[in-house]
């Protein structure tokens, strides 16, 4: 009997866990602000990236996909460019999707907006690879969907099970990895090195004494491993670990530049919290956005929005148990869409910091540096703080320069549209050193490391470098 109605008191928490009409609110704001980051930093670059003229033509790529999957393409890659894609396409879907997200923001037509970003958004990532396959990418398409079900009792469960398997899914990796780093909680002796574009606080937080670091290391991991269980706690403890992941949040975004990601974390953080913590923006968050009345479209989401969760429970366990054949083939009939996906940052931290330096020629005797805009090169210029914005050419420089040229076959698509003189292609870097583009390029790669301070203060060098070797080429438009 005890057991029963401790049953139905577990079930009424779930199915009515409190006011959540002014989180809901804000949330949608944010997530339209977000939106707007989003899309209007891939707005500049985009052609860069995938135009026409651009380092992987999404054109060119979508042919060769339907020409190889046929109508199977529609559903392994599901974008809106199947129905035509141009430059001025690529440009108008990020300008649109800017427009939803400011609709987002204004709680105007918030769940057609809200349908309109998601739609585009998709699209774009679908069409941008490899440019487009960020973690925080992925998280925005899922908690971007999510928001389509605003205004159902479920939605909470469902965000704070978002930020669960995010959190969660990110102190597990790093163990799973048996990385010897994260194990001997020495990693953050390295991050702030070797992190993709360190910003001005990462060098002084590189010099940190290495105890210091170690422990922030093991904080790290019980903040991703104990905090994502205690969300679905009453009040104080829920409200304790998502002040916790918060924390780590800001401490991310004060020493690293990771786009929109560490924002959007923030922003589903607020789902740990109920209308009582927002009383005060009441004002600026009404009207709350509709409820749905109609009972029977009102189950079928609700229906829907469970097996969205079960479907992130299967994930979570398959970490740790392979799933079975439905269970993957199911998996995988999802993943394009990216409503349900796996994280986990840095599951192997890295503990060098190579870096690929393109250099161009007239004669293979003279050759001279091109300069990236944010990723390290000259060894004198300031580290940048550009987030929400992400240059993603520079960011696939960083993981270029972990491999080999045969697993980043776009560089070459890179060094082609320099030597032709694309001029979107220019525009992603400073600047080059050539009136007329050149005959010849190479890869060269790097071992950078950070100046000690009193080297900084002689010289005014943020960097110093050792050639390490040849990464690709020499290579020309003739062959020879």
């Amino acid at each position: 009997m005890r057991l029963h109605q401790s049953f139905i008191g577990i079930w009424r928490r779930i199915e009515n866990p409190g006011s959540f009409k002014l989180t809901e609110a804000l949330f949608l704001r944010l997530l339209g602000l977000i939106y707007i980051a989003a899309f209007a930093s891939l707005w500049p670059q985009v052609t860069g990236l995938i135009g026409s003229r651009g380092i992987v033509p999404a054109g060119q790529a979508l042919t060769a996909m339907r020409d190889v999957l046929g109508y199977r393409a529609l559903f392994e890659a599901p974008t809106l460019f199947w129905f035509g894609i141009s430059d001025a396409a690529l440009v108008w879907f990020c300008a649109l999707g800017c427009v939803a997200g400011a609709a987002l923001v204004v709680g105007r037509f918030a769940r057609t907006a809200a349908a309109a970003c998601f739609v585009l958004y998709l699209s774009l990532v679908t069409a941008g690879q490899p440019f487009m396959g960020f973690q925080w990418d992925a998280l925005l398409l899922e908690s971007g969907f999510l928001a389509l079900f605003s205004g159902l009792p479920w939605l909470v469960w469902a965000y704070r099970f978002c930020l669960f398997r995010l959190m969660f899914e990110s102190g597990v990796v790093k163990l799973l990895s048996h990385d010897p780093a994260w194990r001997s909680l020495r990693a953050l002796r390295f991050h702030f090195l070797t992190q993709p574009l360190p910003n001005p606080l990462a060098y002084y937080a590189y010099r940190l004494p290495p105890e210091i670091l170690d422990w922030c290391t093991a904080a790290t991991l019980m903040i991703e491993l104990v905090c994502p269980f205690l969300l679905f706690a009453p009040g104080r403890i829920r409200h304790t670990a998502a002040t916790l992941l918060i924390f780590l949040q800001i401490l991310i975004i004060l020493t690293g530049n990771y786009a929109f990601f560490n924002l959007l974390t923030l922003a589903i953080c607020l789902w740990a919290f109920d209308d009582r913590s927002f009383a005060p923006l009441s004002k600026l968050l009404n009207p709350p956005l509709p409820l749905i009345t109609n009972p029977t479209l009102r189950r079928a989401l609700a229906a829907a929005l469970v097996f969205l969760l079960a479907i992130g429970a299967l994930q979570v366990i398959g970490m740790f148990v392979a799933g079975s054949r439905p269970i993957r083939r199911l998996l995988g009939v999802i993943a394009p869409f990216q409503i349900v996906n796996s994280y986990g940052l840095f599951a192997v931290m890295t503990t060098s910091r190579p870096e690929i330096v393109l250099e161009g020629s007239e004669d293979q005797v003279h050759w001279h540096e091109y300069s990236f805009k944010y990723k390290p090169g000259e060894l004198h210029r300031g580290l940048p703080m550009i987030a929400p914005y992400q240059p993603r050419l520079d960011w696939q420089m960083w993981f270029a320069a972990l491999g080999i040229y045969q697993e980043n076959s776009w560089v070459s698509g890179l060094m082609y549209r320099l030597m032709t003189g694309s001029e979107p292609v220019i525009k992603l870097i400073n600047p080059p050193p050539f009136q007329t583009p050149p005959r010849y390029m190479r890869a060269l790669v790097y071992d950078y490391k950070f100046t000690t301070p009193a080297e900084r203060e002689r010289s005014g060098a943020v960097w110093r470098r050792k050639l390490i070797g040849n990464w690709f080429g020499p290579v020309s438009l003739s062959g020879q």
